[in-house]
């Protein structure tokens, strides 16, 4: 997986990859960088053409679903298993798209929670969980992310008011603040957080280093930001001296 995401970021920086670089790059055979190279493919991440790849990603695109949910699996799980300890049975809490908080849903499945997901994922995951009152926002499904977007969503979401709100993130960073990719994502994010007593964002350190097209929120706006251990010390100390706990999940 960390091949795929390597091959990745060389995408986002340039128009085509090679096969035969690319292989001497990552010290493996020729044969296993095609394989990945399908794999993206298939993903609609590149156009696979005779001797390498073209990229399909726009400047600023993040990659599809099924290729970031297997992007630091394990961090992902701790965090999730994290955040649900933050959440007291009896919350009203309002659950983002993406892959990290995908892991808080799951380990929210024996709780007894009022639930408004906003993305298919969480909703197929919660939908047989004996104690979760699940309610669903109107709107459209974003094709592959699978997340609810449009005014439909956000009216929904800001007719209700939520205990929490966990809220997933393309970038973090003390100069930029919270960053999305998708724009309509942006409106709905922001409706969460402004619907919300508490905002947790829950995230991987890789987000970081990362900053998307989309200013979702300051620092200064969220709460409680649960990572891992990778996170820079820098980043760490700018969120505490603007009041935000941070919390590593061992």
């Amino acid at each position: 997986m960390q091949r795929l995401m390597s091959i990745m970021n060389a995408l986002r920086t340039q128009d085509s990859v090679s096969v035969a670089e690319l292989a001497a790059e990552h010290g493996v055979s020729e044969m296993t960088i095609r394989r990945d190279l399908d794999e993206l493919a298939q993903q609609g991440v590149v156009r696979r053409v005779r001797g390498g790849a073209l990229s399909l990603l726009l400047r600023g695109e993040e990659p599809p679903f099924g290729v970031r949910e297997r992007e630091a699996v394990e961090a992902k799980q701790r965090i999730g298993a994290e955040v649900a300890e933050l959440i007291a049975d009896g919350e009203a809490v309002v659950l983002d798209g993406g892959t990290t908080v995908l892991e808080v849903a799951r380990s929210l499945l024996g709780r007894r929670l009022t639930v408004l997901p906003l993305a298919l994922q969480s909703v197929t995951m919660l939908a047989t969980a004996p104690r979760v009152r699940l309610v669903l926002p109107g709107g459209e499904v974003r094709q592959g992310e699978l997340n609810f977007m449009g005014p439909l969503t956000e009216s929904s979401i800001r007719a209700l008011r939520f205990d929490t709100a966990v809220i997933g993130c393309c970038g973090l960073s003390s100069e930029h603040g919270l960053t999305a990719h998708d724009l309509p994502e942006v409106a709905i994010k922001q409706a969460a957080i402004a619907s919300a007593r508490r905002v947790i964002v829950a995230c991987d350190s890789g987000k970081f280093s990362r900053t998307a097209f989309g200013a979702v929120c300051p620092i200064s706006r969220l709460d409680v930001v649960v990572t891992d251990s990778g996170i820079p010390q820098e980043e760490r100390d700018a969120l505490v001296a603007a009041g935000v706990t941070v919390r590593v999940a061992a």
